[in-house]
């Protein structure tokens, strides 16, 4: 049976609120990606969420075991049709954005778009399956600093609310999402070819 340290590893959550890293809950042994939403929400995050955010992130709950509702997010989100409108949405404002758009200058848009909603189905529990590179080879020397990645998130986040999903169901996909982080920051080990 693997250690609590080594399962940690494998599974952390990669994001704690700022509130926690300076608290008494602080875990030093097992440091958390710090992703601050905060800054893109018009109120705070409840200290319940934050306080279960923590616990989910050191073990002593499984987010992913939960029960899941009825209708899966994929189906919350109205199926394909649902999951190519939002990531369409989604990608209009990451678009727009300065310090985002230079990552996607050479990229086929047509292409990236139906990679992640390939991504997205996959991740919300729909019937698809991506097929694209990992996340780690994908982003490899694109140095990636966490306030592109804090806005990529923001978005993603302004755009979920759009799309009538209760705060919850929000935080699930944000969650789903963000088990990616360390390789988008390419902190992992180099892919192979």
């Amino acid at each position: 049976m693997p250690s609590r340290e080594t399962a940690h590893r494998r599974t952390r959550c990669r994001a704690v609120w700022p509130s926690l890293a300076s608290t008494s809950n602080s875990c030093p042994l097992f440091p958390c990606f710090l992703l601050d939403l905060d800054q893109r929400r018009s109120r705070p995050i409840p200290p319940d969420f934050r306080q279960s955010r923590w616990s989910r992130c050191h073990g002593e709950t499984s987010y992913m075991n939960q029960t899941e509702p009825k209708m899966s997010l994929f189906d919350r989100i109205g199926g394909t049709a649902g999951v190519n409108r939002f990531v369409g949405q989604f990608y209009t404002k990451v678009f727009a954005d300065p310090t985002l758009r230079p990552y996607f200058e050479g990229v086929q848009l047509d292409k990236l778009q139906h990679m992640q909603s390939e991504f997205f189905s996959t991740a919300l529990g729909g019937p698809s399956t991506y097929s694209g590179r990992t996340m780690q080879h994908a982003h490899q020397g694109l140095h990636i600093h966490p306030e592109q990645f804090q806005a990529f998130v923001g978005y993603l986040f302004e755009t979920l609310q759009e799309h009538d999903l209760s705060e919850d169901e929000r935080y699930a996909i944000i969650a789903r999402i963000n088990t990616s982080a360390d390789d988008v920051f390419n902190t992992g080990i180099a892919p192979s070819e």
